[in-house]
């Protein structure tokens, strides 16, 4: 745990954070998807700057991903249908050395297509040098019709419950804004075990191309972020803040260090950012700059004195 707090000036450091029993520099996360494996962005800063690093989705099997068209931009979003593309749990656990050289909590995202393929490549995991489970329960059931295990309160418990049986991690569970009541899933998701909870994951949208008379993507939906969805995705996770005991990590938009502090604001533990990190590859830099001159500015002695105010 203390490796996070490698070279920090703890009186100095106004943004230190404490997450399922670690303690993190900041709370700023590069999410899952945008981020590669922490390597990708240091071109433009040393990624150990950040609180924590999500790794792109993993999934027990290699996956190619989705054909056709995969990014089509929205005013103030991004529509996706990458499809979780990714080498696999296997040759990720390879790999993951590379990752954990980084001075900063890494958390791995993973996904699959039933139960057993979870359960699978969480135990896989378990001797893999990673700090926490980031649990993408959006991904759809195959073995129930294709409905996400995020969308209902029981099966979002059932896959809790039994990941938890089998990681030696902490376990993050990254919900879905497309369930009915998305509060009350992260309620059973807390009883069933969860040592936090990360929202929002992108919401169902849809484009149309006029010129073919065609829906964009091969799927016809497809997943929406960036700044549309912020005022949503911030009310979600205030609701979800006052309904459970356990950390909550919010995402949904988040395109400045204004954007992170209403987050903080409304109960988050920690923030990630995700889909900000294209236009402007240097926002988690400046993100954890803008906190800091924030609190320093405002007598704040460490960033919990505001967290959860709303």
């Amino acid at each position: 745990m203390a490796r996070f707090l490698k070279g920090v000036r703890y009186s100095l450091n106004r943004l230190i954070t404490k997450l399922a029993g670690f303690n993190m520099k900041n709370p700023v996360i590069a999410a899952s998807g945008t981020f590669g494996y922490g390597h990708d962005y240091e071109q433009y800063y040393d990624p150990s700057i950040l609180g924590g690093i999500s790794s792109k989705g993993l999934t027990l099997n290699p996956k190619p991903g989705n054909k056709g068209i995969r990014l089509w931009e929205t005013p103030s979003g991004l529509l996706n249908s990458i499809g979780l593309e990714n080498p696999g749990i296997r040759a990720f656990a390879r790999e993951v050395y590379k990752m954990s050289e980084i001075d900063t909590m890494v958390i791995v995202n993973l996904g699959g297509d039933n139960l057993e393929e979870y359960i699978e490549g969480a135990s896989i995991l378990n001797d893999s040098p990673i700090d926490m489970i980031e649990l993408n329960i959006s991904c759809p059931n195959v073995k129930a019709g294709g409905m996400a295990f995020g969308m209902q309160c029981d099966s979002a418990a059932l896959i809790t419950r039994e990941i938890k049986k089998v990681t030696k991690h902490p376990l993050m569970v990254k919900l879905s804004p497309n369930a009915p009541n998305v509060a009350d899933v992260g309620v059973a998701c807390a009883e069933s075990g969860a040592d936090a909870l990360s929202l929002v994951n992108t919401f169902q949208g849809m484009a149309i191309d006029i010129k073919t008379k065609k829906a964009v993507f091969e799927n016809t939906y497809a997943g929406l972020s960036g700044p549309a969805i912020k005022p949503i995705a911030l009310r979600m996770v205030h609701q979800t803040v006052k309904a459970v005991s356990i950390p909550v990590v919010g995402l949904g938009g988040i395109s400045s260090w204004q954007d992170a502090l209403e987050f903080i604001m409304a109960g988050a533990t920690a923030v990630q950012i995700g889909t900000g990190n294209f236009p402007n590859p240097n926002l988690g830099k400046e993100i954890v700059r803008g906190l800091q001159k924030y609190c320093e500015k405002n007598g704040i002695i460490n960033i919990d004195e505001i967290r959860g105010i709303i």
